[in-house]
């Protein structure tokens, strides 16, 4: 057992085989009480030993959800007796405890900023550490209504939360980093932050974002492009459906102070806004963070940051397959849904479809519809974010995952979330994970050639390896990209028919 000691307190870690690993790492003081709604502080320091070599610890408060569906034993969010308010914690795995500065890697989950953890089998940065020398780190932070929900205009300041404290528990865990990586031998000045889904959003707003600068030095956005924030007077009309909700008025801040936790995330998913999106993400609050994040890079925010970023081919045919929509989905839904966001829905319909035709996949009304969704919520803005980065003059690389899903027989393709365990190398991990990410020598290959590539770039800001030797910075020009697959290869311009097809649709 290793001891290891950081500014607030000793902490015995295990070892696992060569790589040292510790866990429930409080970076925060818990944010209960008072400190509900605030910026994350510091943790308090203790004394003694502090025992991290067990248990996970706890996650953010979150719905219980049923163990159910492809990705249940990704999220943990069964594990009712986990979810705790003192949530701020973060796990740390590292092949040595010494000076050797090694690259440090800082994962965000997803889950749709109402759900997830840092702590659950599918982010174990075990074999990650190991195979690349580096140091990883999970993290949790507030999701939900306990961490993106804007109290200060409808409380007068009373409770003054911008909506972004979920953001701020990141930054709390970037300058934990800072501050503590090296006695773990990492270097505070070579880290990289990568996340899935809501992570990616994260990731993509923390490029922006004022109290993160100078904190990261590259970034990994998976599957997101940062194009969406919570506007102000968005971020304020959903504060109050939230107080309708609960039955209160920004008044009652001591009543809103002491409710349980429950109420406060089942009120927050308990309501829809009229525009159908989400309730919670980052918010323009005109201070911390001034623009759309990708509106924000194109000014300058990410200049000297490199970014590696990139979609999975079928991101939504995992909502779009599981959905009470796709159910009784004809022509006439399927237009109907099309043109709640895009002008001159049959075109693009009919374009699509087309295709997916000339690729030999599925054109019913249901796999059209993941296709649409999969370009406009997710490739898009993830060509748009590393477009935006090379007019600047700055690095951005570009992937697209194109492996396929073994669930339900191959109904999900290569959707959102299947690259998350070739990148921690976990996917063969149980039964439940290598039902949903495949398991045998193909995938142990695509898992390698995938953790070599974003270690390299954690390493030196350059995804290049020996597989992927013709990979280059992404410009308009040639559009190379690393796609990994069976086998990972580089193309310029793949899948360029669906981006030309947005284009002539004044997306992108």
């Amino acid at each position: 057992m290793a001891i290891v000691e950081t500014r607030y307190g000793k902490l015995e870690g295990a070892n696992i085989d060569g790589i040292h690993r510790f866990r429930a790492i409080p970076f925060a003081a818990p944010p209960v009480g008072e400190r509900r709604w605030r910026a994350p502080e510091p943790p308090e320091p203790w004394a003694g030993v502090r025992a991290a070599g067990g248990d996970w610890g706890t996650q953010a408060w979150q719905a219980a959800r049923p163990g159910e569906g492809p990705l249940k034993f990704v999220f943990n969010a069964a594990n009712a007796e986990k979810r705790d308010e003192d949530c701020l914690q973060l796990n740390v795995w590292t092949p040595g405890l010494d000076d050797a500065k090694r690259p440090v890697l800082m994962w965000i989950h997803g889950g749709g900023f109402t759900g997830g953890t840092g702590a659950t089998p599918t982010y174990d940065g075990e074999i990650l550490s190991r195979r690349g020398d580096v140091v990883v780190v999970t993290i949790n932070y507030r999701i939900g209504a306990l961490g993106f929900l804007n109290l200060n205009e409808v409380t007068g300041g009373r409770i003054p939360s911008t909506g972004n404290e979920g953001l701020l528990d990141q930054v709390e865990a970037l300058k934990w980093i800072r501050d503590n990586i090296s006695a773990f031998g990492g270097d505070p000045r070579n880290v990289t932050i990568l996340g899935e889904s809501a992570g990616a959003a994260s990731v993509c707003a923390l490029l922006a974002f004022a109290p993160a600068r100078g904190l990261f030095h590259r970034a990994m956005p998976v599957s997101g492009g940062g194009s969406s924030a919570n506007p102000l007077e968005r971020a304020v009309r959903v504060s109050e459906a939230f107080l309708d909700k609960v039955g209160m008025s920004g008044n009652d801040v001591d009543k809103l102070l002491a409710l349980d936790p429950e109420t406060i995330t089942d009120a927050g998913l308990g309501f829809s806004m009229p525009d159908g999106l989400g309730n919670f993400r980052s918010v323009i609050d005109g201070t911390d963070l001034k623009a759309i994040p990708v509106d924000a890079v194109k000014a300058g925010a990410a200049d000297g940051i490199s970014v590696f970023a990139g979609t999975q081919r079928d991101e939504w045919r995992l909502f779009t397959c599981r959905s009470p929509l796709a159910e009784n989905l004809d022509e006439a839904g399927l237009v109907a849904e099309v043109s709640k966001t895009v002008d001159d829905a049959q075109g693009l319909i009919d374009g699509f479809r087309q295709i997916l035709k000339s690729r030999g996949h599925w054109t019913d009304p249901v796999s059209v519809l993941a296709a649409i969704e999969t370009g406009r919520r997710m490739r898009m803005p993830s060509i748009r974010l590393c477009e935006g980065i090379a007019a600047r003059g700055n690095q951005a690389y570009q992937y697209v995952f194109t492996a396929e899903s073994p669930w339900g027989g191959g109904i999900l393709r290569s959707c959102h979330a299947i690259i998350i365990g070739f990148i921690f190398g976990t996917h063969a991990g149980s039964d439940e994970s290598v039902e949903f990410f495949g398991g045998g020598d193909a995938e142990d290959t695509l898992a390698a050639n995938l953790q070599d590539s974003v270690i390299n770039f954690a390493r030196t800001g350059n995804p290049r390896t020996e597989v992927l030797s013709d990979l280059v910075p992404y410009v308009e020009e040639t559009r190379s990209t690393a796609v990994f697959g069976h086998p990972a290869r580089v193309e310029n311009a793949p899948f360029e028919e669906d981006r030309l097809l947005w284009a002539a649709h004044d997306v992108g």
